[in-house]
């Protein structure tokens, strides 16, 4: 935001200059970007008028003027600059002026002749005088103006013009207004008085006003002005003070509302009133509805934009930019002008979606002050009645949402301001602060009940008002201090894992770590989890990152995809991340440990010829990882995982019956879809249902052989090696120390509607060496514990 000195120090006149302000502020956090000086330093340029225009004897494109610059004498200027006239007022730059040029050199203005004519000086344009100023010619010179007067002063150029870099949370600082509240609260100056007083109206014309998009706009004023003059053209103080804030002068009407937006904050805009139909109606946009706006663009609306309209058409695009067909021109007589309060969240974003930006729409997804429109539009209606003329009439002021004037209320602990700021600040000191800043506040034993003002919308829990305190008291006011820490030893819990640990293990099984965003493409992410619902973001940085992540599948296939593409085809990645899913009860957050691989099992060597990876190589990894959570058993059960491929899936149970994960082959679908070209393999687990563990025991190493057996079982189609597994670790037959299953055949021999598993036993005493009577017995108890259990038989 581009601020005036001059103008600055009309609303709030501290005693340092300008250089120690911005510093100020700096530190405060308005950031001022740089300083710049609105006119180059050069000197001696007067007011001259032109009293007589003769053309050059000898030069068709000269002129010989006589110029009264004040002095006893009249002075001979020659010119090429066309369009001079007796009695025009022009800056003259006299003779021992200094002209800054634009590569710093300096240019001294001395008598000379041209073409055998006397000049005894040079008339100046904008540019000449390092104005910005879009005018061509000849400066414009008040018509009030004597000749002699210093250009400088007359033109007010001993003024600098201030930019400053503006945070999203301070939009209360994108106005005059904001700027000098915070000046006057560092310097601790007060403000100017402002005087304002209410128009009277002088009819009782209204154009009725309906808000249907509550949601969006709780608030909208406007006002009837009849019988204007909308082709004069705004003061010169006004085109002056608008061009050095960066905006171009258009019409007076515009110039008022463009004024008001940088005066107060408030943004505003004027209706041609003879080209409505009906009243003003502040409605949702229907979908494929048509607007063209005024900067001549016809855009083609959606129905989640804000629309004004009137009874037959929208006539303005809410908080961002009005239309063409009912803008004010020079023939305008009667106007509506609009002040209204749009919510942030239903502005923002939306600007750039259609590819605009404006001023408007700048401060309004900011937040603009609900309270000021009526104020605003007074200011509007009395600058217009001075400059334009006009009958106005009352204030129409539909507030449909009477929450957006209820202000906050903090409560202030005088106790939490000492320890969050590690000092104490005096009770009248931070009272002054807080007062300065608009706060009302109410005194109690422990602190204050702030009411914070309704144009901060920063203002929203203690520790708002605290950094506040530390802000305007002076970050480098406070002093350093070592912290005091006590001696303390943190122990990690034996009986829980730490994510470091899963990392160690996945790493050193070839995996590279990969971190992604927390936003996701909505597509990709209802590809993955059609069964969930994502949170959607309501300000999106782009259409690919739209919603919250309910899996980190959709980041690491993104990165493998981004791979794939680059001629990567072996791949191991994990990520561990917050995943966000929104249920009847509320967003619920789960931390998630998730792995992908594709592409050949080992980097290409000549001892072994290419192999690609495939189920049982992830389900091994996902094996190792559940290892780690020593003392836990967990099954992998056939599952049906909408993003994986039917035939190769699994669900990871828990011994409470709990999925804690899944793992498989990705669906041959969505491979496709995502044009990956190549098998991949992927799995996610539950962090916190998998990071808990026994605490290690010692147990006494059995010093006697281990014996092995070998056992097929005849079952069912529909029984599981896990329910099998679960029998042989309830039978308390602690000699059995290890088991596994090494094969499962279908075919000749076995019944239909059958198969057979084939497991390896292994048998151990720790007090003596086992006799095979005995594995015989135990084998036996076993396959009859496995009969009765599961209907298994032995196969013969």
């Amino acid at each position: 935001m581009k601020v005036s000195e001059q103008w600055l120090r009309e609303l709030v006149n501290p005693e340092q200059d300008i250089a120690s302000i911005g510093e100020r502020l700096t530190f405060a956090g308005v950031e001022l970007d740089g300083v710049e000086s609105v006119a180059s330093d050069f000197t001696n340029v007067v007011v001259g008028q032109i009293t007589k225009v003769e053309p050059h004897p000898d030069a068709d494109r000269l002129r010989v003027c006589q110029v009264d610059v004040g002095a006893e004498e009249l002075i001979q200027i020659v010119t090429n600059v066309a369009g001079v006239t007796p009695e025009m007022l022009v800056p003259v730059a006299m003779i021992g002026a200094k002209l800054p040029e634009k590569d710093g050199s300096i240019f001294k203005i001395k008598k000379s002749k041209l073409r055998g004519e006397l000049s005894q000086g040079m008339f100046c344009g904008a540019e000449t005088l390092g104005i910005d100023d879009d005018s061509e010619g000849l400066l414009e010179i008040p018509a009030n103006a004597k000749p002699g007067e210093d250009v400088r002063e007359l033109l007010s150029l001993n003024d600098a013009v201030l930019e400053f870099d503006i945070t999203p949370n301070r939009a209360d600082c994108l106005s005059m207004a904001g700027i000098a509240r915070e000046v006057g609260v560092l310097t601790k100056t007060d403000l100017m008085p402002v005087t304002q007083a209410s128009v009277i109206a002088v009819a009782n014309d209204v154009f009725p006003v309906t808000i249907d998009a509550v949601d969006g706009c709780p608030r909208y004023v406007g006002r009837i002005i009849k019988n204007v003059n909308a082709a004069v053209k705004a003061p010169r103080w006004m085109r002056e003070k608008l061009r050095r804030a960066g905006i171009r002068s258009l019409s007076a009407i515009v110039d008022v509302t463009n004024y008001v937006l940088l005066e107060m904050g408030q943004p505003m805009h004027a209706f041609d009133l003879d080209k409505l139909s009906g009243g003003i109606q502040v409605r949702r946009a229907e979908s494929g509805e048509k607007l063209e706006l005024l900067d001549g663009q016809i855009i083609e609306l959606r129905d989640d934009s804000m629309v004004i309209a009137d009874e037959n058409s929208a006539v303005a695009l809410a908080g961002i930019m009005g239309g063409l067909p009912t803008s004010v021109t020079d023939a305008t007589t009667n106007i509506l002008l609009e002040s209204a309060h749009f919510k942030p969240v239903q502005i923002a974003g939306k600007a750039r979606s259609y590819g605009l930006h404006t001023d408007s729409s700048y401060r309004f997804e900011r937040g603009v002050s609900p309270e000021i429109q009526v104020r605003a539009i007074e200011r509007a209606t009395e600058l217009i009645v001075e400059i334009c003329g006009g009958e106005p009439s009352v204030i129409v002021d539909e507030v449909a949402d009477k929450t957006v004037l209820e202000q906050r209320v903090i409560k202030l602990r005088r106790e939490r301001v000492s320890r969050v700021l590690g000092l104490e600040i005096d009770d009248a000191e931070i009272e002054n602060i807080l007062t300065r800043l608009g706060c009302v506040l109410s005194k109690e034993d422990d602190g204050w009940q702030v009411t914070a003002p309704l144009f901060r919308f920063d203002m929203q829990i203690e520790v708002d008002l605290i950094e506040e305190l530390a802000r305007i008291y002076g970050y480098d006011q406070i002093p350093a201090t070592l912290r005091k820490l006590s001696p303390m030893k943190v122990v990690d819990s034996e009986a829980e894992i730490q994510l470091d640990a899963f990392h160690k293990l996945l790493t050193s099984r070839d995996y590279q770590e990969v971190i992604s965003y927390s936003f996701v493409d909505a597509e990709i992410e209802s590809l993955l989890t059609p069964e969930m619902q994502a949170v959607a973001l309501a300000n999106p940085l782009s259409a690919e990152l739209a919603v919250m992540r309910t899996t980190l599948w959709s980041g690491l296939l993104k990165v493998a995809s981004h791979n794939l593409k680059r001629q990567q085809s072996r791949l191991r990645l994990f990520e561990t991340g917050l995943t966000f899913v929104q249920t009847d009860e509320g967003l619920v957050q789960r931390k998630k440990l998730s792995g992908l691989i594709t592409g050949s099992l080992q980097h290409a060597q000549w001892a072994s010829s290419a192999q690609n990876v495939d189920f049982y190589d992830i389900k091994g990894d996902v094996e190792a990882l559940l290892g780690v959570a020593s003392g836990q058993d967990f099954v992998f059960e056939v599952g049906t995982v909408d993003c994986l491929h039917p035939g190769q899936s699994a669900n990871i149970i828990n011994t409470g019956g709990e999925v804690i994960g899944h793992v498989g082959a990705l669906h041959p679908g969505i491979e496709k879809q995502l044009s990956l070209g190549q098998n991949v393999f992927i799995f996610e687990l539950d962090v916190e249902r998998i990071k808990h563990c026994e605490i290690p025991v010692y147990k006494k190493v059995s010093a006697y052989p281990a014996i092995q057996r070998d056992l097929a079982l005849l079952v069912s189609d529909d029984v599981q090696f896990s329910q099998l597994e679960e029998v042989l670790k309830k039978s308390e037959i602690v000699q059995l120390i290890d088991y596994h299953l090494f094969d499962s055949y279908v075919g000749q021999g076995v019944p239909k509607g059958h198969k057979s598993l084939a497991m390896n036993l292994t048998f151990q005493d720790v007090e003596r060496t086992l006799e095979e009577a005995e594995i015989n017995s135990l084998i036996e108890k076993l396959v009859n514990l496995l009969a009765k259990q599961t209907g298994a038989s032995l196969r013969i």
